[in-house]
């Protein structure tokens, strides 16, 4: 998820088009969008945000998460006690249409009891279902192993390349978003549903505008009681980001950049009066730190959602761009804040969090 510099005057240029009632007419369910008075009085009900893009480290990518064959409960438990212990209270988690179709009974059965966890742990998850990053044909069964050194291998979009392009995929993706969101729509339990990841990458730009329009039209269909977002995640894409803050009950968005960057990110994007959720940031190379940027989002109210959470088989702990294909460890982590054992990469940004976080 390779991330470029936020471009002002683009942004500029989204804030007008945004702000117009446009795009508010390019589909019938625009009208269902929170209001910015319902959005914000939700946020107010929970608790500055904070956590991780969350995988268990025994899992290469979302379909070895939520497979039944690999499903690992154990592994969860133990890594939202780390997440708990720092003052977590979210995690961003990707689930993967694939593997419900695989088992739309068990996989829902498998959310449930994932919900269970985190609700153990105080903590209030948000769910993604489509993505357009890394690999391009995603199938069911075995995943194939890591390769050394190289961040998110054998990461799959959903539902692929060029599957997110095909109309005729598109009425089994909606029975899949429809199911899942009818079956949690009321669960006090999850925090946010985020609809799409990145739409527009991996080359694709405006030929994911037709499934990104479709999932936020199921989603609204099934009006669950949890807001909906998409994130915007470069400025490049002025279509698709319009779209997506017209129709976002939330403002969600993605940000690598260091800090004077992104506050000015952040400034712009409150013209829109609606609460802000980062659902990525912290890649420690690009001096988007804990240390620079977390306080400044706790000042501006945003809540902080990092890339990464224990360091694993996705192997982010290397660069997005920066291979190293003998496998050894880099001397600056990418992402991610523990190893396995719950040990902290660094300990000063784990007390920072706690710090952040009220914990003693």
């Amino acid at each position: 998820m390779i991330k470029t510099r936020f471009k002002v005057p683009l942004l500029c240029a989204l804030l007008a088009a945004g702000l117009t009632n446009a795009t508010m007419a390019q589909t019938k369910q625009a009208a269902k969008v929170w209001t910015a008075e319902k959005a914000n009085a939700w946020y107010k009900t929970h608790k500055w945000l904070t956590g991780a893009d969350y995988i268990p480290h025994t899992a290469i990518n979302q379909l070895e998460m939520w497979q039944a064959a690999t499903f690992d409960p154990k592994t969860i438990d133990q890594e939202f006690g780390y997440a708990e212990s720092i003052g977590f209270n979210t995690m961003r988690v990707f689930l993967h249409s694939v593997a419900w179709k695989e088992d739309p009974k068990g996989f829902k059965q498998r959310v449930d009891q994932f919900l269970a966890i985190a609700a153990k742990h105080h903590i209030e998850p948000m769910f993604v279902f489509f993505d357009d990053c890394w690999n391009k044909e995603p199938k069911a069964g075995t995943q194939p192993a890591p390769k050394p050194g190289i961040h998110n291998s054998g990461w799959m979009q959903d539902p692929g390349q060029p599957a997110s392009e095909d109309a005729a995929n598109f009425p089994e993706l909606e029975k899949y978003v429809k199911d899942v969101l009818t079956t949690f729509a009321h669960d006090k339990r999850i925090l946010l549903w985020d609809l799409y990841n990145e739409p527009g990458n991996s080359g694709k730009g405006n030929k994911s505008l037709p499934l990104l329009t479709k999932i936020f039209q199921w989603a609204k269909e099934v009006n669950p009681d949890q807001p909906v977002s998409a994130g915007l995640w470069s400025w490049n894409l002025e279509e698709l980001n319009a779209f997506q803050v017209a129709h976002s009950d939330v403002i969600t968005y993605h940000d690598y950049e260091e800090v004077n960057w992104h506050e000015r990110v952040v400034q712009l994007l409150k013209a829109y009066g609606r609460p802000l959720i980062c659902t990525e940031y912290m890649a420690r190379p690009r001096n988007s730190t804990f240390a620079t940027v977390l306080p400044m989002l706790k000042k501006e109210n945003v809540g902080a959602i990092n890339w990464g959470f224990v360091a694993g088989k996705t192997n982010t702990i290397y660069a997005w761009d920066t291979p190293i294909p003998d496998g050894s460890e880099p001397k600056l982590w990418f992402h991610d804040i523990f190893r396995p054992d719950g040990t902290p990469y660094k300990q000063e940004e784990v007390d920072l969090i706690k710090q952040l976080n009220g914990v003693k």
